[in-house]
């Protein structure tokens, strides 16, 4: 079975895997979920997928410290929230594609060792296009699950190229609905874990969208199945450095091509192609974003370490925003990445 996703440009119905991502007319595909949610297991929430590839996921912990919540997504088989998305997406591709295919995708590291394992266990041959200053230990750990590494210098949308224009299927998971649509499974399990009392605030990390998007895409679930009323507020988190996405949304100039960059090597997207979308969904919901410095990231990460939480940079920038605009209300923040991938 195919997702049903629509052209976020033209409408259109994307009808089958035919070799690109896009649609013909250069747009965005968003999927539909046209069905009501009901507690269960993952099947119950991705019907469309006739077989799974599982690498042993579990519904991630929660660590609650007063009115804060630490949704630890580095419990997910890589050690990145990247796996909800790979394990959607590999498992359409099994379906879709011809056994043994090339598939290639291109990431600045967590994305590139979720595709790997997936994908490797799932008999496709593996590209994973990286950035030139992509951290070794996350090359080693993409290289480890059997992907072939193809380094590319230049900028982040230059990696995106030379990926697509690679031999094989750009299983982009920026790209690819069904990646963006595995993210929304993160959603249920916070509505289950607080027993439908959702956190006032969800503070996540924000480079190319797809955990925003999927997040949110979860709660619109809940909201149309009439399992809420309302959304938790959302609150998106970038880097100084590298914030089109916050700049967007709050009106500020941004220029792509600062040429700077931040300790927050996971949040590198300048130029995300998702932007129009990330921006329009959060605008709808009364969304928020906040961008944090080095300074205030580094500061973050060492007294989430000293409560016993150990997030990689990128993860910790979501405590760093908390500290720095202080909500009302209880929040619940996502660690997104374990801090042993970035020694």
């Amino acid at each position: 079975m195919l997702l049903r996703s629509f052209c976020s440009s033209c409408g259109r119905e994307r009808k089958s895997f035919n070799g690109k991502p896009r649609c013909d007319c250069g747009g965005i595909f968003v999927p539909k979920i046209n069905f009501r949610y009901r507690s269960g297991d993952f099947r119950v929430h991705y019907p469309y997928l006739e077989h799974v590839i599982s690498l042993g996921e579990v519904s991630t912990p929660i660590v609650r410290k007063g009115h804060l919540s630490f949704k630890l997504e580095y419990f997910s088989p890589t050690f990145s929230y990247k796996d909800r998305g790979s394990k959607v997406l590999v498992s359409s591709l099994l379906e879709n594609l011809k056994p043994g295919s090339e598939i290639n995708e291109d990431s600045s590291g967590n994305a590139g060792a979720s595709m790997a394992a997936y994908g490797i266990n799932a008999g496709f041959k593996v590209n994973i296009f990286v950035p030139s200053a992509t951290m070794p230990s996350k090359i080693n750990q993409t290289r480890a699950y059997g992907a072939n590494i193809i380094t590319v210098n230049g900028t982040r949308e230059d990696v995106t190229t030379a990926t697509e224009r690679h031999q094989g299927y750009f299983a982009s998971h920026v790209l690819n609905p069904e990646f963006r649509d595995g993210m929304r499974e993160i959603s249920y399990e916070i509505f289950e874990q607080f027993n439908g009392k959702i956190p006032e605030n969800i503070i996540v990390p924000v480079s190319a969208g797809t955990l925003l998007l999927g997040l949110v895409s979860g709660f619109d679930h809940l909201v149309e199945s009439g399992e809420i009323d309302k959304y938790p507020r959302i609150i998106g988190v970038q880097a100084e450095a590298v914030s089109p996405v916050c700049s967007a949304l709050n009106g500020v100039h941004y220029d792509p091509n600062n040429g700077l960059s931040s300790i927050a090597d996971a949040l590198v997207s300048r130029k995300p192609p998702l932007l129009e979308l990330i921006v329009e969904k959060m605008r709808e919901i009364g969304g928020k974003c906040v961008t944090v410095s080095d300074s205030e990231i580094l500061a973050a990460r060492s007294d989430l370490a000293l409560s016993g939480i150990y997030a990689e940079f990128s993860s910790a920038t979501v405590y760093a925003a908390h500290k720095k605009i202080n909500p009302s209300g209880d929040s619940l923040m996502v660690m997104t990445g374990n801090g042993l991938k970035t020694q």
